[in-house]
């Protein structure tokens, strides 16, 4: 049982691709600055939950979705509900970065520019705060005005994480987001995250039994769409409950 006010609040949530039956009544509680990441085989449904969080399942055909996803007690497939006010709660982080063809400067400044924010010793302090959040301002300060795509793999993704905290979500989504990264890199991003929980709700997909181990604070094991477990990380991955968990933490379930 998880006791904590949850920030995320999903009841008997289920996701239709056609005619394929993909989430099948999910309920869970995720709680407010930590950080929760989902786990299973490929296929499982854990990206399709995630992609639920911020509407993204919204821009693909022939999707059903029934039951309710609450976000700060708003419902976030509410009639009234307008998805950019939605989405701006929400910083996302995808397997491989995606920097806009722009220069690092104009990748931060992105975001605030289109919220209202002119001023251009706001917008230098905007970037310089973010860069330095993901520990990237030392290392691209005297090459502000240089095409991001420049960067490396690993800088492009701090670099998308800068990005999606200029606009001052409460939520950060990652979908395997160190999958493309080498080990130096893996290591800086999940550093972060874990810096990062003290002012926001994070919620991870990954593959990785060791990097779940090494940040979540909670850990839910889907499988086949549903949730199967759910709980605190080291209870959940040293004494599971369910024998499907046992299962796959033994590598039984692939």
């Amino acid at each position: 049982m998880i006791n904590l006010a949850p920030h995320i609040s999903v009841k008997n949530l289920n996701v239709y691709i056609g005619d394929a039956h993909i989430l099948k009544n999910i309920s869970i509680d995720i709680p407010d600055k930590k950080v929760t990441s989902f786990i299973g085989p490929s296929g499982c449904g854990k990206t399709t939950l995630l992609k639920t969080f911020n509407r993204l399942l919204d821009r693909q055909n022939d999707v059903r979705i029934e039951g309710q996803v609450l976000v700060d007690g708003e419902d976030l497939y509410g009639k009234d509900t307008e998805v950019t006010h939605i989405r701006k709660k929400m910083g996302l982080l995808s397997q491989r970065p995606f920097p806009l063809p722009m220069s690092i400067y104009d990748n931060i400044a992105y975001g605030p520019r289109i919220h209202g924010i002119k001023n251009k010793k706001k917008l230098n302090e905007l970037v310089e705060h973010h860069l330095r959040s993901t520990a990237l301002w030392d290392e691209v300060k005297d090459r502000l005005h240089s095409p991001a795509t420049r960067l490396s793999i690993g800088q492009q993704q701090r670099l998308c994480l800068a990005r999606g905290l200029a606009v001052e979500p409460e939520i950060i989504l990652g979908d395997e987001p160190t999958s493309a990264l080498d080990p130096v890199s893996t290591q800086r991003i999940e550093e972060l995250f874990l810096q990062l929980k003290d002012k926001y709700t994070l919620v991870l997909v990954t593959h990785i039994l060791r990097q779940a181990r090494r940040v979540s604070d909670y850990i839910a094991f889907i499988y086949m769409g549903e949730i199967i477990e759910f709980g605190l990380t080291e209870e959940l991955l040293l004494n599971p409950k369910e024998q499907l968990t046992k299962d796959y933490i033994k590598g039984f379930i692939s």
